[in-house]
């Protein structure tokens, strides 16, 4: 799986932010005011979640599984003319339609040269590079293996779903217990 370490960081920061919050919380108020103010810590956790880290990039023996925010689609091998970085991964389908990866490998900035660099060293090759060369390999060695007429499929993320009416229903029957 391929993902952005800044997503990464970011959920984990909120998580903590949001586990300390709620313990402030439960400490200082109560269990009963904790209960009416987590939906709304754990909404924002959520959107957190979302827009950070739920972007990402699988590969499998069939294809490419790329989830950007809550939509998830499967792209067989078979169906993939290129893969490309631009911004982030570009997966470039046999009828020159585009897939765009928000999640995954992304191009950062380009290193800086030191005045320690020799001119005899070999330049690092930066994370986003290697790991599009994994996706690259993944798909030549399967892609004679793929049927070119496999369905692409799309779908969304349910478990987020369900999570995000779970949270919506408790904020409800927080502002409702409330009044």
């Amino acid at each position: 799986m391929f993902r952005g370490t800044s997503g990464t960081i970011g959920l984990i920061v909120s998580g903590v932010i949001a586990f300390v919050l709620l313990g402030d919380a439960l400490l200082r108020a109560g269990i009963g005011e904790t209960l009416l103010l987590a939906p709304w810590i754990l909404l924002v956790l959520w959107l957190v979640y979302v827009t950070l880290y739920a972007s990402h990039v699988t590969i499998t023996r069939e294809g490419a599984v790329v989830q950007n925010y809550l939509r998830r689609t499967t792209v067989p091998w078979g169906r993939v003319a290129d893969i490309r970085m631009r911004w982030q991964v570009v997966f470039v389908l046999t009828d020159g339609s585009e897939v765009k990866a928000y999640g995954g490998p992304v191009a950062g900035r380009p290193a800086r040269v030191g005045p320690r660099s020799g001119a005899g060293e070999g330049r690092r090759v930066p994370p986003a590079l290697r790991e599009l060369g994994i996706i690259q390999d993944a798909w030549e060695s399967e892609r004679a293996e793929s049927r070119p007429d496999a369905p692409i499929a799309r779908q969304w993320d349910i478990p987020a779903l369900v999570a995000l009416l779970v949270i919506v229903v408790g904020a409800v029957s927080a502002v409702v217990g409330a009044i």
